[in-house]
């Protein structure tokens, strides 16, 4: 039985993200991500403008008449979301958690999907994959992906990014429009993300909280990295350390783009402290003029 509080989170969720779907992103959504091939649908009587390589000429032949073979667009879709959940997203010191931002953003991608009629997937993934749930359609599946983004409890505290995409691969044969949310806290991923991304449509979302980028003055402040547990003392009353800091996450940043870059795969960029729905529109607004 799930808890009355937990049901009431995951319908307002629900409800928030599903107008975002419907009012804001589900134009985009369709234009953006189309579908991989064209189906036969009818053959029909050739008319003036029509292009004349579609011309039938089997059925042109047999009734003295030019007709042409009509096709529409094999629309349904899988998007696959690769969900990091290492230890290191349990972080935010403004409006929410990490890991609270890629659950909403799990839910609007999962809610534009069901109404395009396309089917969604969940990976969820730490240092080992601690979930899978297989792309379907409906409502109802949408619902148990937001519960499970929402509210799954891991079993690892690291970050295994190039095990996740293998693990895609090894699961996914059809070509898929695959999110990967992550705050990237990783190394060594170039290769994976080149592999993945030529199977699939890769799109990085990465998610970043303030915090992250810059210390404020709080003196002398223990830290603790989450996905290894080490503790230790840094001084952020001391102007260089804290330049220092800014200094080397302006630059980690800087390489994250970069591998997106050097392996073609699309990146959104998403913070805690502003609008997601931002980072979206442009990310949308950007693949349809590539399109």
């Amino acid at each position: 039985m799930i808890p009355k509080e937990i049901l009431k989170n995951i319908r307002r969720i629900q409800i928030t993200t599903s107008r975002m779907a419907t009012d804001v992103f589900a134009g985009h959504y369709h234009s953006v991500f189309k579908g991989h091939g064209m189906e036969f649908e009818e053959v029909r009587e050739y008319q003036p403008g029509d292009d004349i390589r579609s011309i039938d000429w089997n059925v042109t032949a047999r009734t003295g008449h030019p007709f042409i073979k009509k096709f529409m667009e094999e629309r349904e879709l899988t998007i696959m979301l690769l969900l990091d959940i290492s230890a290191s997203s349990a972080f935010g010191t403004v409006n929410r958690l990490k890991n609270r931002l890629a659950a909403e953003l799990c839910s609007v991608l999962a809610m534009s999907a069901i109404k395009n009629n396309d089917r969604v997937g969940l990976i969820s993934f730490t240092d080992r994959i601690e979930q899978f749930i297989p792309p379907k359609k409906g409502l109802r599946h949408v619902l148990r992906i937001i519960r499970e983004a929402l509210y799954f409890r891991p079993t690892g505290t690291g970050t295994d990014i190039a095990g996740a995409l293998e693990y895609l691969n090894r699961t996914t044969s059809r070509k898929s429009i695959c999110f990967i949310i992550s705050d990237f806290y990783t190394e060594d991923i170039k290769k994976a993300l080149s592999i993945a991304n030529k199977r699939h449509d890769l799109i990085a979302v990465s998610v970043t909280d303030p915090r992250e980028l810059s210390l404020p003055n709080m003196g002398l402040t223990e830290l603790e990295d989450a996905e290894s547990g080490k503790r230790f003392l840094v001084d952020t009353s001391n102007k260089a350390v804290r330049t220092r800091f800014e200094a080397n996450a302006a630059r980690m940043v800087q390489e994250r783009q970069a591998l997106f870059r050097s392996v073609n795969v699309d990146h959104i960029a998403v913070k805690t402290d502003e609008p997601y729905t931002r980072a979206l529109y442009s990310f949308f607004r950007m693949r349809e003029r590539r399109v």
